[in-house]
């Protein structure tokens, strides 16, 4: 209730403005409420519904969940999945959810729960060995898309129109061709992300420039764009993406070996990721995830596994507010911000 208040009131003040916070103003004091979730599994997947609902996925075939904001959390993984990663997950409501987990041919799979995660049906077994599902991500119930690495020199995409039951592979002809060694990264679920009923966009990295993929008709046609996040190495390139309408975009990224350091790892677009312009005060290391803070138009935060970093301009300039490992983030519209990451990690934002 505290973070509720004191958000709800700053969000006020911004919404009034229409402008970034001003200096002078006083500016909330962020930290994490970590909470035990009784795994060790690495959660990259997270997909909150609620202040009192969560879902989280990650290695071992790990999928858990909680109704109570957290004070519980229930392993609600798929059977005989234990040799998966659970890279990404996307849930509608405390019963139903999709859950990604990546890899190699037979590896890249998706499995739907109507029941909380009683049981579970696999919808989609990829059966082609050159494709490596990163990421999905949904418009609203029923559209989703997956994107895989690229298979005869073009990102894959998979669709479904009826919540993740079924899918189909969508036609190649609207997807321009991949750079040389270009792919996406499946370390936070935000490699691919939407705004509103059609928009989507998906990240990439390690060819020679970092870049973003936009389609406007739910991933039939793409457009790309470069950003300025650097790549030209397999570790390096745009990691998450976060949008809070179909126009302003947040990208981060960097080297994700910790012996490199990772200029530039922010980014930001005014116009759906036609442009992008460097962050001039960016993160100060490599982050993987990234989200809008809710009702707040220029504010938002970049996890990693160094540490958290707030903007509240729109991610222009960005300060560091905890050192902490985290590896994704995600919120929902009535004030609760999540994030995840090694060792069964999982906290919820607060106010200090």
């Amino acid at each position: 209730m505290k973070l509720r208040i004191a958000l709800g009131a700053l969000s006020a003040a911004l919404v009034l403005t229409a402008a970034p916070l001003p200096a002078h103003a006083g500016t909330p004091q962020l930290g994490w409420d970590l909470k035990e979730t009784g795994v060790t599994a690495r959660l990259r997947g997270l997909s909150p519904v609620s202040r009192n609902v969560v879902w989280a996925s990650g290695s071992g075939g790990t999928v858990l969940r909680t109704t109570d904001a957290g004070r519980t959390w229930q392993n609600v993984s798929p059977p005989d999945t234990a040799a998966l990663q659970f890279r990404d997950i996307e849930a509608f409501d405390a019963y139903r959810a999709v859950a990604l987990s990546i890899g190699e041919g037979t590896d890249s799979r998706v499995y739907r729960t109507e029941d909380g995660g009683r049981t579970w049906a696999e919808t989609f077994r990829n059966d082609e060995p050159r494709a490596f599902y990163d990421c999905v991500a949904f418009f609203d119930r029923r559209h989703g898309l997956a994107m895989s690495d690229p298979v005869d020199g073009r990102f894959r995409i998979l669709s479904t129109d009826d919540g993740g039951r079924t899918w189909q592979v969508l036609p190649p002809d609207g997807m321009p061709p991949a750079l040389p060694g270009e792919a996406g990264f499946a370390a936070s679920g935000q490699c691919l992300v939407t705004s509103g009923g059609r928009d989507a966009w998906l990240a990439t990295g390690g060819a020679e420039r970092s870049r973003v993929f936009h389609s406007r008709d739910r991933g039939r046609t793409w457009t790309v764009t470069d950003t300025p996040i650097p790549a030209g190495d397999p570790a390096r390139g745009v990691f998450g993406l976060a949008f809070r309408d179909p126009h302003h975009g947040i990208a981060v990224g960097g080297d994700y070996r910790p012996d490199q350091q990772s200029s530039n790892a922010g980014a930001t677009t005014r116009d759906g990721g036609t442009t992008w312009r460097p962050s001039s005060a960016p993160p100060p290391a490599y982050r993987s995830g990234v989200a809008w803070l809710p009702h707040l138009p220029h504010a938002a935060v970049a996890v990693g596994p160094s540490g958290s970093d707030v903007t509240y301009s729109g991610g222009r300039t960005w300060t560091t507010f905890d050192t902490g490992s985290f590896d994704t983030i995600a919120c929902t519209p009535d004030l609760s911000c999540w994030a995840s990451g090694d060792q069964g990690r999982l906290a919820r934002l607060t106010l200090k």
